[in-house]
């Protein structure tokens, strides 16, 4: 069995207005301090294509501010899990985050969105029937253990999400 793993603090604002939630972060984000830290996770180069801004490549925190500035927040659907590695086949013992609580105090939110199927399976079972008229999407990983390429996901992320090419 791994380590209990313990995930970050929700990144969001009053201006939220879609919550992406993943699973919980994996080793080389957790050693980072940062969510999506393993370089070959397409995260922040997906999120650069729906900001329309070259993201990836900043700071951490200028990467955060840019998303936060168009209404997107970050969290996980889980507060800690056990877990060998950073794959989600292996949790164990997992600790569900406050997910009612957090989006209860978000009054912009929109859409709830999960990234990988994981994220969805868990946050499905707490908020569907839960949170009035946002929405829930379930978006492909943009994990490296999902071999597509990230342009591929990011077409599809924002398909799903209704954001256009001008946005």
């Amino acid at each position: 069995m791994g380590e209990r793993a313990i995930g970050f603090a929700p990144q969001v604002s009053p201006e939220t207005r879609v919550l992406i939630l993943g699973s919980l972060p994996g080793v080389a984000s957790l050693a980072a301090g940062q969510y999506y830290a393993h370089p070959r996770n397409a995260f922040w180069r997906i999120m650069g294509d729906l900001v329309a801004e070259d993201i990836a490549g900043l700071p951490y925190e200028a990467r955060l501010s840019a998303i936060m500035s168009h209404g997107f927040g970050l969290w996980d659907v889980l507060a800690s899990a056990e877990r060998a590695g950073s794959l989600d086949a292996a949790i164990r013992s997992p600790e569900a985050a406050d997910l009612l609580g957090l989006i209860s105090s978000l009054p912009a939110l929109r859409i709830v969105a999960f990234n990988g199927a994981k994220s969805a399976q868990i946050g499905r079972r707490i908020l569907e029937g839960n949170i009035g008229t946002v929405r829930l999407v379930d978006l492909p990983s943009s994990s490296p253990a999902h071999a597509r390429p990230w342009t591929e996901k990011a077409g599809q992320w924002r398909d799903r999400l209704g954001i256009s090419q001008t946005d």
